[in-house]
């Protein structure tokens, strides 16, 4: 009895509407889907449906056709003719002279003197060829010192000593007041030749120089090149620049040059903060754009566990910018396999012509001179395919927006005002719709979920790492299946007799109804992104509006389904085009991300979302289409599969091609601890070595060939001592709890920590002051834990006000480039009121390790021995390292 008055409803709201087939069979199709008689045969599914195999077709070629050519246009990294200014060959040469002397860590000679010095050769030479020009070159090298607080991973304290920045100030030879920076780093982390991150930055930049320095033209404004040595070091070198150098105070914008990956495109991903004439320059000037307003707000709401330089000098300087990375293949980053050969010249050259291009433009402008006056609100830009920008004032957007909302609703009231929808009849159908649809998200996704969830605990994890697409296949088809199947499931049993032209009709109703929902959400909290589900309804929509009376004649034709979809087809490319996107960035990263987050529950999560969004609106095809048994069983094929294929570990997560390695990543240190009482005596001590995997595999991968490398050394966290007691290079903890300890013999460093009190007092009001020195590596982490009741008062570090309490705990990361002094630093302490039996003694445990990370202290014998043994397809980076734990 439902049923059929649900089927009354919406014969009635939609009877003035109908189609050629009911003009001709009305009686006798009224009878029927009443279920008062049988219809033998419906005309419309004879005439007016769309066959199963040609709607599968058609949506799948259209797919296949978009992403193709959002591949082809990430191939084409140069679009036209160079303009010949900015040399790519010659940038290519620096990039590979650079990374000739290989892992360029804060502190080590090949970081501090041998790139130091080829860069400042380079600078030399520029000046000397431009010595003629109208342009004059100031070369400045900066040492600086200094201490700060960062939110980055949980929150921590940076102290850094003598690390090393080139300054190159290109101005007219009349002098400027205003200054444009330009940023790169030239440092890499350990046992990588960081190519991508960032030493083609810095080539690019070099060049750049050259082309900025021998224009015949002065430029208005003058442009700082800075070359950090310690941004990997967490920022510390653009920090002692913004904060420290003299020509700071003139700097009224800047460009950052990063990566997150190796090669490619570079892409816009911050800019601001507001300040939109930054993005309208990048509009107007870049040779080769590649921006999305989406990325920055990704990025800033902190799920990508990265930061760069652009943090520093906005948040530190209060400097707007724009902030440019290459994010393709990101499995390589931070590896070995970084290197000069897998960037082409390509991707050399569009850097260098949109750096060169952006930075002649605002050196030139007139807005560079007083940026507050241009500082109003956000920018929404996006660019099309790599060819063209659009961008536009975020309250310009909200207009847009709004106005794309008010005519959806004015499209649904057009239909809830007409004479048959008595009583709501229309609204009660879309709102019963509108509940199908929300219910087949919850399904699909928890299905994909339960699967996700099956195959991470039977250890088939990460499956997909080494080939992305099989996860597509598998949870893709899951999802879609998953959907397709409760659709068919409400077209047949819930909407039995219905009418299927007014179904489709009804749920493409749904997905406007739902993107437009989006819409109003995103522009009224004051998100750019806003644009993407506005392009989702502004082009459906008036397509929709367009196809109307061919809908009405010919219902879905095939003429009607092609032009629909190529009504479609640019939101959608430009959807699909952030899609790659987010893959390209959150694949690599789930291979890095700690042992804690199960990655297949991520990626399913992000590939079922996928399929939702692309699937809205194509929704309206099953309940048009004849049928969709071909196309379940299809779907249901090929995730049994996968499925199967899966379970039976028949994809390995990890590879060494050398044309497309995917490196597992593991951290090994030999290292030696020490633990001291309240008394300063040694009361235990060990050696061993101590490996964390930074994916959630852990180690049972290794294990068949490691044996030794099994749960049997699995360390548990020592809550008493400052961070498990184990030598963490960063605040990680969190995300790496899956940690082994094989017992090895103590290590030696040739220059070994020296840690010693160099006082301890009472103050007046009531706390204990304890001052302290420190010698030792260029790399060391000091974790304080105040016990039980004690609490941290001030310190020496930044602003003199502990910050970032971690679970107990606080840490600072210590680095120094060449010939730095001993460490100093103090630290006051409020007592506890009583002693914590339960507790240590004292009333605060402090802990400091060193990190060797160059040079011969760098590797042991048992160390060099056990990365021998390590398979091809691990990326196992290794240094050696010590921990001394002491209480007071």
């Amino acid at each position: 009895m439902e049923r059929d008055t649900t089927i009354r409803r919406i014969k009635s709201l939609y009877g003035t509407q109908n189609n050629v087939s009911e003009n001709k069979n009305d009686s006798q199709d009224q009878r029927g889907i009443n279920g008062c008689s049988e219809v033998k045969k419906k005309p419309e599914v004879s005439l007016y449906l769309l066959h199963e195999g040609v709607g599968v077709a058609l949506v799948t070629v259209f797919i296949l056709v978009l992403w193709g050519v959002v591949h082809l246009s990430l191939q084409q990294l140069v679009i036209g003719k160079s303009t010949g200014e900015f040399n790519a060959i010659r940038a290519r040469k620096h990039l590979e002279r650079i990374t000739s002397v290989g892992p360029r860590p804060t502190g080590s000679p090949e970081n501090e003197v041998l790139t130091v010095n080829f860069l400042l050769e380079q600078i030399e030479h520029i000046k000397a060829d431009s010595a003629s020009g109208p342009h004059s070159v100031t070369v400045d090298v900066q040492r600086p010192t200094g201490s700060f607080s960062i939110d980055f991973l949980g929150g921590f304290t940076s102290y850094y000593d003598r690390v090393s920045n080139i300054a190159v100030r290109l101005e007219p030879k009349a002098g400027a007041q205003h200054l444009m920076l330009a940023n790169c780093h030239f440092d890499s982390v350990a046992n990588s030749p960081g190519a991508s991150d960032d030493a083609v930055s810095c080539a690019v930049m070099l060049e750049v120089l050259h082309s900025l320095a021998n224009l015949s033209t002065p430029l208005r404004h003058g442009v700082v090149f800075l070359f950090n040595g310690a941004e990997e070091n967490v920022l510390q070198a653009s920090h002692g620049f913004i904060t420290q150098h003299p020509w700071a105070k003139q700097v009224r914008a800047f460009i950052n040059l990063e990566a997150a990956g190796v090669g490619g495109k570079e892409v816009v991903f911050q800019t601001g903060p507001e300040n939109p004439w930054l993005v309208q320059a990048y509009v107007h000037a870049a040779k080769h754009p590649f921006a999305s307003v989406v990325g920055q707000e990704v990025f800033q709401s902190g799920v990508i566990p990265s930061d760069t330089d652009f943090r520093i000098y906005r948040d530190f300087g209060n400097i707007p910018g724009i902030d440019l990375a290459f994010i393709e293949n990101g499995f390589l980053y931070h590896t070995k396999y970084d290197t000069s050969d897998r960037i082409l010249t390509d991707s050399i050259q569009r850097a260098g012509d949109n750096i060169l291009a952006v930075l002649k433009h605002l050196a030139m402008s007139e807005e560079l001179a007083d940026s507050s006056e241009y500082r109003h609100g956000n920018m929404v830009f996006f660019d099309l395919l790599g060819i063209v920008v659009v961008a536009y004032p975020a309250r310009v957007g909200t207009i847009i927006n709004y106005m794309t909302a008010m005519a959806t609703f004015l499209y649904l009231f057009k239909k809830c005002s007409h004479p048959s929808n008595v009583g709501g009849r229309y609204i009660k159908e879309l709102a019963y719709a509108t509940a199908v649809v929300i219910l087949s998200w919850l399904v699909t996704l928890l299905t994909v979920l339960i699967i996700a969830l099956v195959v991470s605990l039977t250890g088939r994890s990460m499956f997909w790492y080494n080939d992305f697409y099989t996860c597509i296949f598998m949870y893709g088809s899951a999802a879609t299946g998953t959907m397709v199947l409760i659709h068919t499931l409400a077209k047949n049993l819930y909407y039995g007799g219905v009418r299927r032209l007014e179904l489709g009709e009804l749920y493409f109703d749904v997905s406007l109804l739902l993107w437009c929902g989006a819409l109003v959400y995103l522009t009224a909290n004051g998100l750019c992104s806003a644009y993407v589900p506005m392009l989702m309804v502004a082009f459906p929509l008036t397509t929709k509006l367009l196809l109307a009376r061919e809908f009405k004649l010919r219902g879905a034709s095939l003429k009607y389904s092609v032009l629909y979809q190529l009504g479609l087809a640019l939101p959608y490319v430009h959807f699909m085009f952030l899609i790659w996107v987010v893959f390209e960035i959150f694949t690599p990263i789930l291979g890095r991300s700690g042992t804690e987050i199960p990655p297949d529950v991520v990626l399913a999560t992000l590939v079922t979302l996928t399929t939702l969004f692309l699937s809205s609106f194509f929704l309206h095809f099953i309940y048009l289409a004849r049928s969709t048994k071909w196309l379940l069983a299809g779907l249901g094929t090929v995730f049994t599969v996968f499925l199967v294929l899966v379970l039976c570990g028949m994809f390995f997560p990890y590879t060494a091609d050398p044309s497309s390695p995917r490196p597992k990543r593991v951290f090994l240190q030999h290292t030696t601890r020490t633990f001291h009482g309240l008394d300063g005596q040694v009361k235990s001590k060990d050696s061993g070595l101590w490996i964390n995997s930074f994916d959630y595999t852990g180690m049972q991968h290794i294990t068949p060939i490691i044996p030794e490398i099994n749960d049997t050394i699995r360390t548990s966290c020592q809550e008493d001592r400052p961070f498990c007691g184990y030598p963490w290079f960063l605040p990680v903890k969190f995300l790496v709890k899956k940690n082994w300890y094989l017992p090895a013999p103590e290590v030696f460093p040739k220059s070994p920590i020296e840690f010693q009190v160099l006082s301890k007092e009472q103050t007046k009001w009531g706390t204990v002051k304890i001052t302290f020195e420190v010698t030792g590596p260029s790399h060391m982490s000091l974790y304080l834990r105040p016990h039980q009741g004690a609490s941290l008062s001030s310190w020496s570090f930044g602003d003199g006000v502990p910050q970032y309490h971690l679970a107990g705990e606080y840490f600072i990361f210590y680095s120094h480039g060449l010939d730095a002094p001993a460490w100093n630093f103090w630290f006051e302490i409020q007592p506890p009121r009583e002693e914590d039996p339960s507790g240590p003694e004292g009333m605060i445990s402090v802990a400091i390790s060193s990190h060797y990370f160059f040079g011969e202290d760098q590797r042991t014998v048992q160390l060099e021995d056990m990365l021998q043994r390590f398979p091809k397809w691990a990326f196992p980076s290794s240094w050696v390292s010590t921990y001394h734990m002491y209480r007071y």
